[in-house]
């Protein structure tokens, strides 16, 4: 079935609205001017609220249907990344430095698509709630608005989230029951030793040399202690010294790393072991190790109905299929989805360079099918009596 008549009509306008959040990228939590921008829209769409200020700078809409029934909330994410944009475009960032490297721009502006179209059919029983999201990025906007009441103050009853996926099709959509999408923790190794002059390390306790054991280490957590048909990754992404020279050992080296798993025992038990064989293997070189864990969402996990209605609706707009292979990536959607019944699906940006690259551009091509897989889930989910 193609895209509703109305919503391909409206294409053009979204796509201007998504060119304007691309050239003024805002980092998570600072997304002032993209809020007033967006709460600006749904004043003019007539929606029947809008609330500002939801997790710091966060959007919430209502819009109620033509008769009573349940609520469904749908959400789409606003902030950029800290990313020197090389695309060239016309609309390309005019901040340097920021850049809508993971197509939020186009979440927002679909969401915004859908909420203009769906204030003007009113076709469904109950109320949809149009939820745009601050500091997905790694800075726990999702918890941040569900704690200033998010789901309890507008009785959200199940909740959808889309996201764009270079190399597929574009307009397709996919999606899996259970486990989609990691948890992504985070942690920081601080590792202390006895500095000193290079040509006498029997005289220090080297830090380096125990940093890159504690590296190589880490690696056999996956490999020796995880069950094999579980998904884990262990990475250490930074490693830095205090020294900058060619002759001196540094007392302290600082490790920055991420460990990402499908399951909350498989969590606990990799969040163990990075503690025992880094403070044991320190150890071993007379080096003392602090850890500290920072926190994040969890594992991202579709409700099995949920995924069902998902993929109907996207078969009703395009394809949709329901073998979406789990990915290490993240998207703290989850926190919603551990209160409420939802899914969430990816939709085809098509031949597009990857997420959080500098070169990544979303497909405007997306928008009519992401518009219409909107409005058929607030349709299907809340329909009107025969």
């Amino acid at each position: 079935m193609p895209v509703r008549n109305r919503i391909a009509e409206m294409a053009k306008e979204v796509t201007g609205w998504r060119h304007h959040l691309h050239a003024h990228p805002e980092l998570r939590f600072e997304e002032h001017e993209t809020a007033q921008f967006v709460a600006e829209k749904l004043r003019g769409f007539g929606v029947d609220e809008v609330v500002t200020g939801i997790g710091g700078t966060g959007v919430v809409a209502v819009i109620r249907g033509s008769q009573p029934g349940p609520t469904v909330g749908f959400r789409a994410d606003m902030d950029a990344l800290p990313i020197l944009e090389a695309t060239g475009l016309p609309h390309a960032s005019t901040i340097p430095g920021k850049m809508h490297a993971c197509g939020h721009d186009g979440h927002t502006s679909m969401l915004l698509g859908a909420a203009k179209y769906l204030a003007e059919t009113r076709n469904f029983a109950g109320t949809v709630v149009c939820i745009f999201q601050p500091a997905e990025e790694g800075g726990g906007g999702a918890k941040a608005m569900i704690e200033d009441g998010l789901l309890d103050r507008f009785a959200v009853d199940e909740v959808y989230g889309m996201h764009n996926w270079p190399g597929m099709k574009v307009g397709d959509f996919s999606m899996r029951p259970g486990p989609q999408f990691a948890a992504p923790a985070r942690f920081d190794v601080v590792l202390t030793g006895k500095g000193g002059h290079a040509a006498m390390p029997n005289l220090n306790v080297d830090t380096t040399l125990a940093a890159a054991h504690v590296v190589t280490a880490l690696q056999s957590i996956v490999s020796r202690n995880v069950d094999p048909v579980q998904n884990a990754v262990v990475s250490i992404c930074g490693f830095r010294t205090e020294t900058n020279t060619y002759n001196v050992i540094p007392e302290v080296v600082e490790l920055k790393g991420t460990f990402r798993v499908h399951d909350d025992e498989v969590q606990k038990q990799v969040r163990r072991r990075i503690e025992e064989v880094t403070t044991q293997t320190a150890a071993a070189f007379g080096v003392t190790a602090e850890i500290t864990f920072l926190p994040g969402p969890p594992v991202l996990i579709n409700d099995a109905a949920s995924i069902e209605h998902a993929a109907e609706a996207g078969r009703a707009v395009s394809t949709a299929a329901t073998d979406f292979p789990p990915v290490m990536g993240a998207d703290d959607f989850a926190e919603m989805l551990r209160l409420r019944p939802g899914a969430y699906v990816v939709v085809g940006n098509g031949d597009s360079a990857g997420l959080h690259h500098p070169e990544y551009e979303f497909n405007d091509a997306v928008i009519p099918y992401g518009i219409s897989w909107i409005a058929e889930m607030a349709e299907r989910r809340l329909p009107l009596p025969r």
